[in-house]
């Protein structure tokens, strides 16, 4: 017979591994850890409005993820959302890279879109994409219609 003391031993290695494997799930899912991509370089971005983005966010370019949102702050003086992305090393982009503040679906997470150029000049580290595009604010876009269609009047019919 097996001894119990062995068998409790290899049932408790297992519950511990479905343990770490859970938790190492959960830390993926909620982006809180990225281990495939310590290294690589900085970009800078300033938008006028960028919405409900958040830290370790999505950087994608054509759907692929390229690199993460690494800190986010306000400039005191210009009032811009000051934006700093941690790209991986084996993407580069040209000077005429534009980025854009998209959002997966109609109500998913957002995430920064990075279309690069024809320029053949690359991106180095540290440096800043001059051309951006602010997040769609669903709330303002309804308000401007709403608004539109009060001024038209009740008298009007299209």
């Amino acid at each position: 017979m097996i001894n119990r003391a062995k068998i409790d031993l290899a049932v408790g290695f297992f519950v511990a591994i479905g343990i770490l494997a859970l938790v190492f799930l959960a830390l993926k899912v909620g982006n809180l850890v990225n281990f495939s991509m310590s290294e690589g370089y900085r970009l800078e971005t300033r938008f006028d409005n960028i919405g409900g983005l958040k830290v370790r966010a999505p950087v994608k370019s054509a759907g692929v993820v390229v690199g993460r949102i690494e800190a986010i702050q306000l400039d005191s003086e210009t009032y811009e959302a000051v934006i700093d992305l941690r790209i991986a090393p084996e993407y580069r982009f040209t000077k005429d890279t534009i980025a854009s503040i998209l959002t997966s679906g109609l109500l998913g997470e957002q995430y920064i879109s990075l279309e690069s150029g024809g320029e053949a000049e690359y991106m180095k580290n540290g440096e800043r994409v001059m051309k951006t595009q602010s997040a769609m604010i669903l709330e303002k876009l309804i308000g401007q219609f709403l608004f539109n269609k009060a001024a038209e009047g009740p008298g009007t019919v299209k």
